[in-house]
């Protein structure tokens, strides 16, 4: 099956898509570790990107789309992928459709993970990252996890747009450019809105009884 799964930044897209791909075998597509990656590894266009991402902005549909095809055309991910916040507007949700269908694979599932926007302030301004192996924590609630943490404590950082002036910015950016994606999404027969406020593993639940069905 392939997936989407959308939300505002700090619904808990990571880690429910983490969730789902380890469940069901599906390999999890984050533009935005996609991105990270390409500044990690100092590319040329990760220089770009990063210079983009620290005001606050989101890269452009050249740029995603140009990351996103050569996952997408891997035949080792055909048909198994989650699409983790990405399409994040129109011009790409087209663009995403011609690239499945050119290489004859569709979309299964569409969830949107709806939070408002005071929690979602909470959880960015308290979330710290596992470098290694991209698992997200809460500084002030997982504090028994972070301890344990299987990477060691070393690798937990902040992200670097992780602060009050970049969240209202992609906030608002959001609510501007995919609420419309969410309104082209929303009539079709497989889209679903779960409550993004609960529980973590209330709201995994909620996802499995929804993929099984």
């Amino acid at each position: 099956v392939n997936i989407i799964i959308f939300g505002a930044p700090g619904a808990g897209k990571g880690t429910q898509s983490q969730f789902i791909a380890k469940k069901y075998n599906l390999y999890q597509i984050s533009t935005g570790d996609l991105l990270r990656n390409e500044i990690k590894n100092k590319t040329e266009i990760g220089k770009e990107i990063e210079h983009i991402l620290s005001k606050g902005d989101f890269a452009t549909d050249e740029i995603v789309n140009r990351l996103l095809k050569k996952v997408v055309t891997n035949l080792d991910y055909r048909n198994r992928i989650i699409f983790d916040g990405y399409p994040r507007n129109i011009n790409q949700a087209k663009s995403l459709e011609i690239m499945l269908n050119s290489d004859n694979q569709s979309i299964n599932f569409i969830l949107f993970l709806k939070v408002p926007k005071d929690v979602i302030e909470r959880r960015i301004l308290a979330r710290i990252i596992c470098e290694k192996c991209n698992k997200t924590f809460n500084e002030f609630i997982d504090i028994n996890e972070i301890e344990n943490h299987k990477c060691g404590k070393t690798y937990l950082k902040k992200r670097k747009d992780d602060k009050i002036e970049t969240l209202i910015t992609r906030y608002d950016e959001y609510m501007t450019k995919t609420k419309p994606v969410l309104e082209f999404y929303s009539s079709k027969s497989y889209f679903y809105e779960i409550d993004g406020s609960e529980k973590i593993d209330e709201i995994s639940s909620k996802i499995t009884n929804i993929i099984n069905v």
